[in-house]
């Protein structure tokens, strides 16, 4: 697959993941992980990239003694979930079309 395709893919699972509640790494890859395969090493890149388009934000808060950094998608993460979906009608409509 194209590595643009696919990060661009991932970062849109990763937004889908989180757009009800805020979450952690080990949280968010356990909700993808019926769909994709993905790592602490692929999610943590792509959760500083989100957080420097201003796609996420994050907070830290104490669990179990150890600081744990939860995400949270912002108005302009939801824009960009929304072309997301709409990117993916598309691509859905060209890969009917090669499949006939």
């Amino acid at each position: 697959m194209d590595s643009q395709l696919k990060k661009g893919l991932l970062e849109g699972c990763v937004l889908a993941a989180i757009r009800d509640e805020e979450s952690y790494g080990y949280k968010i890859i356990g909700q993808l992980s019926p769909y994709l395969e993905i790592s602490e090493s692929t999610l943590y890149p792509i959760l500083k990239r989100l957080e420097a388009s201003d796609l996420v934000s994050t907070r830290n808060r104490l669990y179990n003694g150890r600081l744990r950094k939860y995400y949270r998608i912002t108005d302009r993460g939801k824009v960009r979930l929304r072309e997301f979906y709409r990117d993916m009608d598309e691509l859905l409509e060209i890969y009917r079309f090669v499949q006939r």
